[in-house]
């Protein structure tokens, strides 16, 4: 336990040191929140994953891998269709648009009313959703260290705070990046022992239940997976904090690439990822309830050799503060681009704006915190998160992509679709089950929230706008669009030195960190007996592959 808790102690200082180290490299908002724009399409892929890759991977899906099995897989499966037609058609349309935030498009093509609307209803949702996210790796932290969960959620939403108001993107990116070796490296490490825990392959097949290999089980039956499916081509496609993902990088192939290595990782990933937990069921089936939760970290802890617990810890928990620490940086451009310098200030200064920025993301910070509090007192995280993205994913990411294909779109109909969703879905969410008892199943409560929205604008599209033709909106976003393009101006050269030394920065700072894990997990080879000669191959190629960005980064 002390060398656990001194392995993350250490990796803590050091990753909040990188972030550190990025925060002269925020000029202004461009450079600050989209890198640029001229991230390298695989570091802003790389960086996708793990800001998707989060709570969900170790508390709500772990839970349930646990009781259900192999259906935690096909559900993840979901998001590679979703990132797969994102790549195709969505993530290069969004930077074609040559916006900034997705917020900065809806202003622009469907009016400063819809803009305005969908920021405050989005910040809301993404702190719920991102106060779920510190939940579940408090309660992570909380389990394996014994520490009481209040505390450890205060303490650990102050440093995801302090690292995402400091760093900006590119910070947020490098933690995103090196999260994924650790927990790469920790996962391989993990399958072999808790295979010989469980006392062999067969073993574990003969000792869970019969249905625990079928594709769907439980509560998550096809019509759930079908309406899963659909809804991640919304998520993945029109979430704004992916969406800065696809604005990021230099053009609307990259932006392509960046989904598609997300696709591809979410292939093989979920079934490495989910095997601990499904194993543990045949170590530990007697797990109930909330209890489920803690599934993943129950296994680490009782297979990891000494040390490697606090690094799983350490990368569990950075990894899952990636997607609130990318929520937050969203957020906080949203609100710092389109609202303070949007309506407020407009000639604010940039040294004025990124005052703003960095305080804007302790105050949505701060909020993120309190709903994590909350979690356990509205049925954990499990309902929490999917009955969250039931009711509000369709009707908030929809009309937007919608408006990215569309000439009939208005933002008076944007409007309609998203409110009128919004209150279906909560009222059989909210209000029905409590006058007749009368409550949609899974399947059904994601079927309704992603088809009604969809129905809705449907209508609107081919029927209701059809006499119409062509929408005023629209034909003011190309207007728009026109005057944007005379008036572009061109990137100076002393600009485009400092774009060009940031990302070089980056790239040099990825490599020198691959390197001090591989350093780490050398030191703990040593003090380990326990699986210490694959540990220290893992570290060795860790370090080998810390020459990669190092190469890039002197091109």
């Amino acid at each position: 336990m002390i060398v656990d808790t001194a392995v993350v102690i250490v990796f803590s200082v050091f990753i909040l040191l990188v972030g550190i180290s990025f925060s002269r490299t925020g000029r202004n908002l461009k450079s600050f929140f989209a890198g640029g724009e001229s991230v390298p399409w695989f570091i802003g892929g790389l960086s996708l994953f793990m800001s998707f890759f989060s709570a969900g991977t170790f508390v709500a899906w772990g839970a349930i891998a646990y009781k259900y099995g192999w259906v935690s897989v096909t559900i993840q499966w979901t998001m590679c269709i979703g990132a797969l037609v994102t790549g195709l058609y969505l993530a290069p349309k969004w930077k074609a648009t040559g916006n900034l935030t997705a917020a900065e498009f809806i202003k622009a093509r469907l009016g400063s009313k819809v803009q305005k609307s969908f920021i405050y209803i989005f910040t809301i949702v993404s702190v719920f959703i991102k106060g779920s996210v510190l939940y579940s790796v408090s309660k992570l932290v909380s389990a394996s260290l014994g520490y009481p969960i209040i505390p450890v959620t205060v303490v650990l939403g102050i440093l995801m705070i302090s690292y995402t108001a400091v760093g900006g993107l590119w910070a947020v990116m490098v933690t995103d990046i090196l999260q994924f070796v650790v927990l790469t490296a920790a996962v391989i490490i993990i399958l072999p022992l808790v295979f010989k825990e469980a006392g062999g392959v067969q073993h574990f097949v003969d000792n869970v239940p019969k249905d625990f290999f079928h594709l769907v089980n439980g509560e998550y039956t096809w019509w759930f997976i079908i309406a899963f499916a659909i809804y991640h081509i919304f998520y993945i496609g029109g979430n704004w904090t992916f969406v800065q993902r696809y604005t990021s990088v230099n053009a609307p192939k990259s932006a392509s690439k960046v989904a598609y290595l997300f696709a591809g990782l979410y292939i093989l990933s979920p079934i490495i990822w989910m095997l601990p937990p499904m194993v543990y069921r045949s170590i530990n089936p007697g797990l109930t309830g909330l209890d489920t939760e803690n599934a993943y970290i129950m296994v680490c802890k009782q297979v990891l050799p000494v040390g490697l617990l606090g690094l799983m810890l350490t990368g569990m928990y950075f990894s899952t503060s990636a997607s609130a620490n990318t929520a937050l940086n969203v957020v906080s451009a949203v609100f710092t681009n389109d609202i303070y310098k949007g309506s407020i200030n407009p000639g604010a200064s940039d040294k004025k704006l990124m005052f703003v920025a960095r305080t804007s993301s302790w105050f949505f910070g701060i909020f993120m915190i309190l709903i994590a509090l909350g979690v356990p007192y509205i049925g954990g995280v499990v309902e929490f998160t999917i009955s969250l993205g039931a009711i509000t994913g369709g009707p908030l990411l929809l009309p937007p992509i919608w408006a990215l294909f569309s000439k009939r779109l208005t933002g008076k109909a944007t409007i309609n679709i998203t409110v009128v969703s919004l209150l279906v879905n909560l009222l059989f969410k909210m209000v029905i089950p409590y006058i007749n008892h009368y409550k949609l199943s899974r399947g059904n409560e994601m079927l309704l929230g992603v088809l009604l929205p969809l129905v809705l604008l449907i209508v609107h599209e081919f029927i209701i706008s059809k006499r119409n033709g062509i929408s005023q909106d629209y034909l003011g976003y190309q207007r728009y669009k026109a005057d944007k393009k005379e008036t572009v101006l061109q990137i100076s050269e002393e600009e485009q030195q400092a774009i060009k030394a940031q990302n070089v920065f980056g790239l040099k700072m990825i490599a020198f960190s691959l390197m001090f894990i591989g350093v780490l997990l050398l030191i703990l080879a040593l003090i380990t007996s326990k699986s210490s000669g694959l540990v220290t191959v893992i570290a060795i190629a860790i370090m080998l592959g810390a020459v990669i960005p190092w190469r890039a980064a002197k091109k």
